[in-house]
Order: structure tokens, then sequence, then C-alpha cells
């Protein structure tokens, strides 16, 4: 468990379905105390250091899990039974979910935990939808943007040539640019280092820039 800021833990564990090199065979998981709110954001199992949550979800009169994209639905079950939380996420994430999860399909606009929105992105739209804290200042992404090499990229979903480059320039791109409109200090990935100062710009330089793909 590592502090990013005052109410804002993160953790990482071994991806549960990674096999294509070290990129990506650890994955982030972050946790968040937004007043008497807690938040949950795409959770594993924290296989040491769990008694932080408990910790900072002291006194809360609720606790959340959110999830970005079905793949990350990971812990999400196990730990709203612990906390006696229910689980927003886009209605794909029910697919990795028992039938009597307590889970509540989200849109884009919908009014969310702590005052969290969920967007959009894609064209044809995607299944993922990236989580803005406004206790945070944080854009949330799963698996659109990453972080490699010191930078966010946008990951791309094939091997880069014009024509995937063409694509993510004139049509995926462009539905990330509205979030560049949000008050972003902090920018958070579930795939490499989390971007704690500057985001809106770190985000503003991956979507002027080529995608970067990577097989998982």
């Amino acid at each position: 468990m590592k502090q990013l800021a005052d109410g804002l833990l993160r953790w990482t564990e071994p991806h549960p379905e990674w096999g294509a090199g070290d990129f990506g065979a650890e994955v982030a998981s972050f946790a968040v105390r937004a007043g008497d709110e807690g938040l949950l954001i795409d959770p594993l199992l924290p296989s040491a250091g769990g008694s932080a949550l408990d910790d900072l979800f002291a006194g809360c009169q609720r606790v959340s899990v959110l999830v970005t994209i079905g793949y990350h639905a990971r812990s999400s079950e196990e730990l709203a039974s612990r906390f006696d939380a229910r689980i927003y996420g886009p209605a794909g994430v029910a697919k990795r979910l028992s039938s009597s999860a307590p889970f509540q399909a989200i849109s884009p606009g919908d009014e969310l935990p702590a005052g969290v929105g969920a967007f959009a992105i894609g064209k044809p739209r995607r299944g993922e939808q990236p989580l803005y804290l406004p206790s945070h200042r944080a854009l949330v992404f799963g698996d659109s943007v990453v972080q490699c090499g010191g930078e966010l990229r946008v990951w791309a979903q094939d091997q880069v040539d014009e024509k995937v480059r063409r694509f993510y320039r004139e049509r995926f791109n462009p539905t990330l640019r509205p979030l560049l409109e949000l008050d972003v200090e902090r920018v958070l990935v579930t795939h490499g280092e989390p971007v704690l100062s500057g985001g809106r710009e770190a985000l503003e330089r991956a979507l002027d820039s080529d995608p970067w793909y990577h097989h998982g």
C-alpha cells in the first residue's frame, strides 16, 4: 500500500490473467476517501496491507466499488461483501460477477458516489468508462491510457501502422479530448505508474502522440 495523497491509496498485485512479459504483469488498484464516502476502484484483493483499507474507510457512511471496464471486475465482489458495498460499472461488468452481486450498471452522466463522473470513449463506443474523482482532481483509466517509459500513452488494440495511427488520430483520441476540460491534476492508471501532478498536460501529450501497442 502506498499513499499517493491524503485519502488516496494505491497498491499493486499480479495480473490474474497475464502472460505477455513484464509490462502489465502487475496491475494497480486504488482506494479513496472522499469526505464520509469510501471508494474502491478496479480492486484486487491486497495480499498485504489490507488493514490500511479498514483504517481509510473507518467512519465512512458508505463504501462503493467502482469498475472502469468489465475485465477489471477482479475482486469487486469479495471487497463489496467485506465493506457492505455496491458495485458500479459499465454493463459489461455484470458478466464477470455472480447473479447475486450487488451490481448497478452505469452510464455517462449518472450520479455516482462521491460525485464521481463516468465518461464515454471510443467511436464506436468502448465498454470502458474512465472515471473522474473530483475529490482528488484525478482521472482513472482502465485500459485505454497507460503509463510506460515515463509517459502516458494511448494503448492501441492492434499493432501500430499508418491505418491504426489514422484511426486513433481521427476517431479514438478525439473522444478523449473532452476529458482535458476537467480540472485534472492526477491521472491514475491500472497499468503503469500514476501521474501525480500535471496530469492534464501529460494526457494531452499522449493524445498528440502515436498510440502504443503491447499485446496482453
